[in-house]
Parts: structure tokens; C-alpha cells; sequence
């Protein structure tokens, strides 16, 4: 092993050893090199003959470019063009941090680490992956969950993701979870994402309690808990008595036992999904700042080792867009503009008791989506019936039919949903 990711492993197992059993073998293995070429290339910074560094440059010594491409952004060239740190653009990651303790109040000073950029987060999910799991192991999730796990754990890294129905009696199945914590096994993997994508669900004020004193029980009872949190669709509750808080915030310093990674980024919060820009964020109960930095260390290794780093324009546009003065007002107006969606939704499906002859909503209250349970055949057929006779697009997941309403304008909604009324009615007869 490489004498700089064993002196991160020395630290890590020393200040919480618990934290440390649940890396994977690329976990353990992986640094960020501080050495080699970062280094010489940092001695060399400022220096008046400068022949480090893996970029291009003009004469003055800014960014080598072409006018036709500089003319398209209006920013000073070294915010757009040069690379960014693998850790993400240091201005952006504190500002993220802020943000995260403006949204979650409750976290008040708990250590957090600086957030890590990733390329937004189905990567930051994938390097969860690689700091915690090894091929064989389990991951425990609600079995409605994003199909693209699939590929970022299943398929990527050999783990089997462990399912529990998501609802029971119209709400989060709290002992289903409960369940498989107290399975056997010590160390334990949880992935959890609200709102959740197909449903749109976050659990309530209570339910949300609920989780975190089930994670709470399972740690003193020796459980080593990894809990990954996509908190892709955070800050999109449309529903009073809903928790509009993440989990984070609840697990950050819950035990010794329990390690929260928050995966978030501004792909879904800030409507720039192109932008590619996520964050990684580490906490524990008693972390301190240098055992938290053998993590972020260590992503930044993981990262670097992937994609070396992420866009310098997105960070700094994004950057930006928080300075404007507008932000806030227009984001609300944003905001507002989804929740009137979300309650066309809600109203469309209580006025039309007919629905209930072939589908019924599954729970749902925040995020971008809604899906509905069809109580005979299949999603599919109702999608290609869909397609080829009412010129209407939906998403098929077995007996589910997920609804983007967060793409769909408020004239066609009552549409939509009477549109796969009648296709159910069409495949019945």
C-alpha cells in the first residue's frame, strides 16, 4: 500500500475505528497524491519560468484559447478554461458548505467536512461506491428506487442492493428498514433518497424521527452504519408536515457507529443539469477536522483517479449565480411554479374517482415525479398504447407508471392522466 494512503489510514483508524471498517479494500488503498507531480507542480506556482504545469498558455501567461470560444462566456478567461483542484474550485466548496447549514438549521456547528466536487451526483454516488463497498456486499434501499443504481453499484462494483417494500399502509416502512439493519452482519450500507426518485415521496416530520432512532438502535447495538444520502431532489417539499430537512441533518452526529455521506449538488435544486456539478460531504459523531479530511483526502484520490477533476466554468458559473441579487426571488418563483404542478396533480387524481377502476397513486409529496399502481397488467403496454394512440409519453417500471409533472406544463395535465385512463380502458376490452 502506498505510504500516503496508509499514513490517512493510521489517522482514520486511530480517531474511529468504526468509520474505518466500513472502507472498501479501494477505500483503504486509495490518497490523494500530495506528492509526485501536484506537489512539484505547487512548488513551481508563481514562479517567474514556470515549465510544471499540463496546460497551454499565451505569452502573458494566461490561458492559451480560441477568440470564438472565449466570445461565448463572459468571464475573465482563468475562471473558464484552466483546470480546477480534484478537490472542486475552493470558493465553490465553501459556499456549498454555507449553503448545506442554511437549508438544514438543525446542523447548527456540527463538524462537517468541506464538500468534495464531483461530476455531479451519479458520480459522487459512484465514488460512495468506491470508498465503501466491495464486491459482495449489500447495500440496503427501499426496493423503489433510481434504476440507474443499478449500473453505478450493482453492475460497477459487484454489490447486491438489498430491498424492502417501501410502504406500508400509505407510509415509509420504517420496520422493513429496522429489519434489515438488525440482520446479520456488522457492517451496514444504507442508501436512502428523498424525494425519492419514481415516487416523490420524503417521509414525514415523524417517519423522518423514525428512521433516524432505528439507525440510532442498530448502532449501539454494534452495527457499523455507511448511510448514503441522495439528496438529489432536496429542498422540493410541497406538502406540510413533511420533513424539509435532510437526513444528514439528522444522522451528521448521531453516533459513533454512523457515517452520513450527503451526495447533493445543484443539477436539480438549481435547474443547470448540464452543468455536472455535485458535492460530497462527510460527518460523524465526534469526527475531528483532520480524521475528516482522511475522507475527503481520499475522495479528492478517487476523483482525481476518474475524472482528475470537474468543470472550472460550471463551478464558477454557479459561483455567480448565488452572488446574483435576483437568486433567492427567482428561485422561489421557480419553486412555485412545480408546486402548482404538484397540486394539479393532487386535485386531478381526487376528482376523478374513475382512475381507481385501473390505477392509484403512490404516495407522493415532493420532488419531480409522481407514480401511479396499476391494479392489472403491465406499465409497459400501457406506455406503447400511450405512444402510439394518444401522442403521450410516460415511464414504465413494471405495475408503475412514473409521471415527470416537474416537465409537464398545467394544461396537460388533467390530460395526461385522463390519456392513461383510456389506454387502461383500451387494453381492457
Amino acid at each position: 500500500m502506498n505510504p500516503q494512503a496508509s499514513a490517512l489510514n493510521e489517522v482514520l483508524e486511530a480517531q474511529n475505528p468504526a468509520v474505518f471498517s466500513l472502507l472498501s479494500k479501494r477505500g483503504k488503498a486509495i490518497f490523494f497524491p500530495k506528492k509526485g507531480l501536484v506537489m512539484q507542480g505547487s512548488d513551481a506556482a508563481g514562479k517567474r519560468i514556470n515549465a510544471s504545469i499540463g496546460m497551454a498558455t499565451e505569452d502573458d501567461g494566461s490561458p492559451l484559447r480560441l477568440k470564438g470560444i472565449e466570445s461565448l462566456v463572459n468571464m475573465a478567461p482563468e475562471k473558464v478554461f484552466p483546470y480546477a483542484s480534484s478537490y472542486g474550485f475552493l470558493p465553490l466548496r465553501k459556499k456549498w458548505q454555507e449553503i448545506i447549514r442554511v437549508k438544514n438549521p438543525s446542523l447548527k456547528d456540527t463538524e462537517l467536512t468541506l464538500p468534495v466536487v464531483t461530476n455531479a451526483l451519479t458520480h459522487g454516488l459512484s465514488m460512495a461506491g468506491y470508498l465503501f463497498l466491495d464486491e459482495g456486499d449489500s447495500v440496503i434501499s427501499p426496493d423503489y428506487y433510481w434504476g440507474n443504481y443499478n449500473l453505478v453499484f450493482k453492475n460497477a462494483y459487484g454489490v447486491e442492493i438489498d430491498t424492502f417494500t417501501t410502504f406500508v399502509d400509505g407510509g415509509f416502512n420504517l420496520e422493513g428498514m429496522k429489519e434489515k439493519l438488525m440482520s446479520p452482519g456488522t457492517k451496514k450500507v444504507v442508501l436512502l433518497n428523498f424525494p425519492n426518485n419514481p415516487t416523490g415521496y420524503t417521509p414525514t416530520i415523524e417517519e423522518m424521527a423514525g428512521i433516524k432512532e432505528i439507525i440510532l438502535e442498530a448502532a449501539e447495538a454494534g452495527k457499523n452504519i455507511a448511510v448514503i444520502i441522495d439528496d438529489a431532489y432536496f429542498g422540493l417539499v410541497f406538502k406540510e408536515d413533511v420533513a424539509t430537512e435532510s437526513i444528514f441533518a439528522s444522522l451528521a452526529e448521531l453516533h459513533e457507529n454512523v457515517l452520513a455521506v450527503k451526495i447533493d449538488g445543484a443539477t436539480k435544486e438549481d435547474y443547470v443539469w448540464g452543468f455536472r456539478v455535485g458535492f460530497m460531504t462527510f460527518s460523524w459523531k465526534g469526527m475531528t477536522a483532520e480524521a475528516g479530511q482522511t475522507l475527503v483526502d481520499k475522495a479528492g484520490g478517487a476523483i482525481r483517479g476518474s475524472i482528475s477533476n470537474d468543470s472550472m466554468l460550471s463551478q464558477n458559473l454557479l459561483l455567480a449565480g448565488y452572488a446574483d441579487p435576483g437568486y433567492e426571488a427567482d428561485k422561489k418563483a421557480k419553486y412555485d411554479l412545480m408546486k402548482g404542478r404538484y397540486d394539479l396533480v393532487v386535485k386531478t387524481m381526487e376528482s376523478h374517482s374513475e382512475y381507481k377502476e385501473y390505477f392509484e397513486a403512490v404516495p407522493f409529496n415532493s420532488g419531480y415525479f409522481m407514480c401511479v399502481k396499476l391494479k392489472a397488467g403491465n406499465a409497459e403496454d400501457v406506455r406503447q398504447k400511450l405512444l402510439a394512440d394518444y401522442d403521450t409519453g410516460i415511464i414504465a417500471l413494471g405495475d408503475l407508471i412514473r409521471v415527470a409533472y416537474s416537465s409537464l406544463p398545467e394544461k396537460y395535465i388533467e390530460e395526461l392522466f385522463n390519456n392513461i385512463y383510456s389506454a387502461c380502458k383500451d387494453l381492457d376490452n
